[in-house]
C-alpha cells in the first residue's frame, strides 16, 4: 500500500481525499496557493508546501512546482481530484515518469478518453450507444459537413473535441446557420482548448443526464457501481446530482451498466470513471467519459456502501478490486446539492470572509466541504464551497431530510445558492422526478419573466 500521498487540488475534494488517507494511515501532503494558506486541510495534512501565488495557472496548473513538492517531501503518489490537472494526460505521464504513481488512470486512457472523437469512436468499437453524429471530427469540406447534417437531421450541436465544462459548442437549427456556427466553434475551441477541431451531433431536445459510476483495476476487472442523475443545470454546469435515477427502469440500467463495465475491460482502463449519456425516450446515448472522481460522488457511496476514494487508491497500488458485479447492493436514495458561493438568481460570484458557518446534521445527512466560521473564500476559483447529501430509504425520505437539512444550514457574510436549492426541493417538476438538462434554465427564465 502507498505510503504518503500528495494531494494536487484544494478545497473540498482535497479534504475528501485526505479524510479517505487518514482513515488507511497513509500520510498526506498538501499543497496550496498563497490565497489557500489558511484552508483546512492545510493545517490538518501531515506536511503542506506552497506551490505559487493565487492565481491558477501559477500553483494548481503548475505541473514542476507539483512534481518538486513530492520530490522535497519524499511522497510516493499524487492525487489529482477533479478539475485543475485532473484530466491532464501529459501531467499523468510526467508523474509516472518523475518515479510516482499518479492515482488514476493511465495517460494513454486520459488522452483517448479526453478527446471527443476519439472517446465516440472507442465507444462505438466497445458497443456502448452513442449519440447519431459524426464519425470523429468534421472535415474541413464544406459539403461534406453539410451531407453529415443532413443525415443526422436537425437540429444538430456543434461540439469541440477537446472541449468540456459546457464550453465549446453551438445548437444548429438550420442548414443556413450550418458553416458559420461550425467555423465560430472551431474558432473557439482554439482559443479555449489550443485544440479547433469539432465534431457533429444530433441535438436531443429534452434529454436527461444520466451517467455510470465504474470502478476497474490493472487486471483487467471492472464493475459499475449504479447510476446518477445530474439532470438539473444550468449552462450545462450540475446543481443538483441524485442517485438512483428516477422513473427509469432497472432493466435498462443494468444493460448499459454491463456495456460500461464491459468497455472499461476492453480499453483497459483502471481507476475510477464516469460514463456520462443523454437519456430520453428510453434510449441512452453516450457523450463523454471523466476519467476521474467525480464532484458527485458521494451520492454513489451512499447507496452502495464503497468508499471511491479509497477504492482509487488501493487500485493505484495495484490491488485488484475487493468485489465483483454481483457483490455490489443498491440501497436507498441521496440527493446532493451543490452549496456555491454565489447570488442564489443571479449567480455573480460572491468570494469573501464567512463570518459564521453552522452545518447540518441529523439521521442520513452528509456534509463535505473545507469552509468554517472565519474562512475567506478566495475570488481566484470554481465557486463551490461544499456539497450537502441527504440519505433516505426511498426519494421521498431523501427529499424530507434534504429540506430540514437546508433550513437549519447558516453561511453568513456571503450570499450562497441555498435559497435556489430550497425553491427546487419544492418544486413540484423535480419531486416528480425525471426533469430534463433544460428545466431548470427554462424555470429561471420565466421567474425572470414574470418579474418584468
Amino acid at each position: 500500500m502507498i505510503g504518503k500521498i500528495l494531494i494536487a487540488n484544494r478545497g473540498e475534494i482535497a479534504l475528501r481525499i485526505l479524510r479517505a488517507c487518514k482513515a488507511m494511515g497513509i500520510k498526506t501532503v498538501a499543497v496550496h496557493s498563497d490565497a489557500d494558506t489558511e484552508a483546512k486541510y492545510v493545517r490538518l495534512a501531515d506536511e503542506s508546501v506552497c506551490i505559487g501565488p493565487a492565481p491558477s495557472a501559477q500553483s494548481y496548473l503548475n505541473i514542476p512546482a507539483i512534481i518538486s513538492a513530492a520530490e522535497v517531501t519524499d511522497a510516493e503518489a499524487i492525487h489529482p481530484g477533479y478539475g485543475f490537472l485532473s484530466e491532464n494526460a501529459d501531467f499523468a505521464e510526467r508523474v509516472e515518469r518523475s518515479g510516482f504513481i499518479f492515482i488514476g488512470p493511465r495517460a494513454e486512457s486520459i488522452r483517448m478518453m479526453g478527446d471527443k472523437g476519439s472517446a465516440k469512436q472507442s465507444m462505438i468499437a466497445a458497443g456502448v450507444p452513442c449519440v447519431p453524429g459524426s464519425e470523429g471530427e468534421l472535415p474541413d469540406d464544406p459539403k461534406e459537413i453539410i451531407r453529415i447534417a443532413r443525415a443526422v437531421g436537425y437540429p444538430v450541436i456543434i461540439k469541440a473535441t477537446g472541449g468540456g465544462g459546457g464550453r465549446g459548442m453551438r445548437v444548429v437549427h438550420t442548414e443556413a446557420a450550418l458553416l458559420n456556427a461550425v467555423s465560430m466553434t472551431k474558432t473557439e475551441a482554439k482559443t479555449a482548448f489550443g485544440n479547433p477541431a469539432v465534431y457533429l451531433e444530433k441535438f436531443l431536445e429534452n434529454p436527461r443526464h444520466i451517467e455510470i459510476q465504474v470502478l476497474a483495476d490493472e487486471h483487467r476487472n471492472a464493475v459499475w457501481l449504479g447510476e446518477r442523475d445530474c439532470s438539473m443545470q444550468r449552462r450545462h454546469q450540475k446543481i443538483i446530482e441524485e442517485a438512483p435515477a428516477p422513473g427509469i427502469a432497472r432493466r435498462f440500467i443494468e444493460r448499459i451498466g454491463d456495456r460500461c463495465a464491459d468497455a472499461c475491460r476492453k480499453i483497459g482502463y483502471r481507476g475510477a470513471g464516469t460514463f456520462e449519456f443523454l437519456y430520453e425516450n428510453g434510449e441512452f446515448y453516450f457523450i463523454e467519459m471523466n476519467t476521474r472522481v467525480q464532484v458527485e460522488h458521494p451520492v454513489t457511496e451512499i447507496i452502495t456502501g464503497i468508499d471511491i476514494v479509497q477504492e482509487q487508491i488501493r487500485v493505484a497500488s495495484g490491488e485488484r478490486l475487493r468485489f465483483r458485479q454481483r457483490d455490489i447492493e443498491f440501497k436507498g436514495h441521496a440527493i446532493e446539492c451543490r452549496i456555491n458561493a454565489e447570488d442564489p438568481f443571479k449567480f455573480t460570484p460572491s468570494p469573501g470572509r464567512i463570518n459564521s458557518w453552522h452545518p447540518p446534521g441529523g439521521p442520513g445527512v452528509r456534509v463535505d466541504s473545507h469552509v468554517y466560521s472565519g474562512y475567506t473564500v478566495p475570488s481566484h476559483y470554481d465557486s463551490m464551497i461544499g456539497k450537502l447529501i441527504t440519505y433516505g430509504a426511498d426519494r421521498q425520505q431523501a427529499m424530507a431530510r434534504m429540506r430540514v437539512a437546508l433550513s437549519e444550514l447558516v453561511i453568513e457574510g456571503i450570499k450562497t445558492n441555498a435559497p435556489l436549492h430550497q425553491e427546487l426541493m419544492d418544486d413540484l417538476r423535480f419531486i416528480e422526478g425525471g426533469t430534463s438538462i433544460h428545466y431548470l434554465e427554462q424555470r429561471l427564465a420565466a421567474k425572470q419573466g414574470d418579474k418584468k
